[in-house]
């Protein structure tokens, strides 16, 4: 059945990749990466170059992306099996607000708040499996069924997602979320993928003396974890590497060879669109939940801080009514701004009130006036003590770190204009003084403007 008629509401495809650093894609400018499916979107569309989520971590960040909220607004506040899962059930979701509108949903893949893998509110399709998931044979949730796969979880999730589109009774505008595992640990390849970009090699510099002195937190003493104190709150173990390298070089192949098999999912939807009539009244939507210190400052594959490779993650958006195509956007843009921006694509207005803002006028105007300021945040988790409790506020030209705690007065400041890789902080310096004034006042504004 052919669906080209043109409908008075867009449909949306809202693609997210699990832990994806920024610079991993060919519109990125990668060396080797191969990507012409997920470039297609922005080279059709527009790349933001400056895109940050405000908590460095999976399910606070994607409840953001959900509800356009701060973690301290929705409460998904950490990774923890405990609670999480009955809260995230509760969440006023854009896909939400859209079923109420007319609109019919699915949810495709990772859900990752809470162990629970049920059904939540708002999706008339559901598949899913529990927590973190495996990429190897697992065990998925299909609307409600369980059942045992054969086979790559990535491939799988792309099948779903295409038999979704490929419907041929989709009598209302549809959204739909496809959630992947992939990049995230243990970053399994596909078999067909396995010996791709075999002769990359990933160096990383060793930090710099200063880099690490000025950084007191990541080097003070912390007791180990004890694991056997967290059950029922630390999120479930890892499935193996299967005997894959751990050094940094074969890390960086996995995933851009995990990469490969969703921007093979990318393509097929592609596809699925076109055959179907429905490409150019669809918003798609391509990110990821957090990225990664990927060796800065002598962090390899680890988020939270609250350093931009944690914080910035790929945006790439497809909807040529609005979008101008190689369009770029320099501007700050956030998480909590997709929420809002998808709702009045859809002429939806929220039900509850978002922190985020709509960045629709961005789409049609690069000089259309925007924040200059945003705050980010996180709160410390048990299964990560290394990382404490932190606040920040981030301008296009600093960045000031508040720490608490234990850790209060070890508090960070960067001038990014000249200090991009944030390796010189300047927090003790008087010449800057009237900066770090500015900064904790803006930032204080920012927490009361953010409630």
């Amino acid at each position: 059945m052919n669906q080209s008629s043109v409908q008075q509401k867009p449909n949306i495809i809202f693609i997210i990749t699990d832990d994806q650093e920024i610079g991993l894609l060919g519109i990125e400018g990668h060396p080797v990466v191969q990507t012409p499916n997920i470039d297609r979107i922005g080279n059709e569309g527009v790349l933001f170059k400056n895109f940050f989520v405000v908590t460095p971590l999976s399910s606070p960040s994607r409840a953001s992306f959900l509800t356009g909220q701060y973690a301290h607004s929705h409460r998904v506040i950490n990774n923890d099996k405990a609670s999480i899962d009955v809260i995230s059930h509760t969440l006023m979701t854009w896909p939400r607000q859209l079923r109420e509108s007319g609109y019919e949903t699915a949810f495709i893949g990772k859900w990752h708040m809470g162990l629970d893998d049920s059904r939540r509110p708002g999706f008339d399709r559901w598949f899913s499996f529990k927590g973190q998931g495996i990429y190897i044979d697992g065990v998925v949730n299909d609307d409600g069924l369980q059942h045992q796969i054969t086979g790559y979880m990535t491939d799988f999730l792309n099948e779903q997602a295409v038999a979704f589109v490929n419907k041929d009774h989709h009598k209302k505008p549809f959204a739909m979320i496809l959630s992947h595992k992939a990049i995230h640990v243990p970053i399994l390849p596909a078999k067909e993928y396995d010996s791709l970009y075999s002769d990359y090699v990933f160096e990383t510099m060793p930090p710099g003396e200063e880099d690490i002195k000025g950084k007191p937190v990541m080097t003070r003493p912390v007791a180990p974890v004890d694991w056997n104190s967290l059950e029922g709150i630390a999120p479930e173990p890892a499935e193996p590497r299967r005997g894959r390298g751990m050094d940094h070089s074969s890390i960086l192949r996995d995933q851009l060879r995990c990469l490969a098999s969703v921007d093979d999912g990318v393509g097929q939807l592609f596809a699925a669109l076109e055959k179907t009539g429905q490409l150019d009244n669809t918003v798609i939507i391509y990110t990821s939940d957090n990225g990664m210190l990927m060796g800065e400052h002598g962090q390899f594959d680890v988020k939270r801080w609250a350093y931009d490779p944690a914080l910035r993650v790929p945006l790439l958006i497809r909807y040529p009514p609005v979008i101008a195509e190689r369009s770029v956007r320099e501007q700050m843009v956030l998480n909590i701004d997709i929420a809002p921006t998808i709702l009045e694509l859809a002429g939806v207005q929220p039900i509850v009130p978002v922190q985020g803002l709509s960045f629709v006028s961005l789409l049609h105007n690069a000089d259309a006036s925007w924040r200059k300021a945003f705050l980010a945040e996180y709160f410390l988790e048990k299964v990560a003590p290394r990382v404490p409790s932190w606040k920040a506020v981030r301008t296009e030209q600093w960045k000031y770190i508040q720490y608490s705690g234990e850790t209060d007065g070890l508090d960070e400041l960067y001038n990014l204009q000249t200090d991009p890789d944030e390796e010189h902080n300047l927090i003790s310096e008087p010449a800057v003084k009237s900066n770090l004034d500015a900064l904790q006042k803006q930032l204080n504004d920012l927490q009361k403007d953010t409630r």
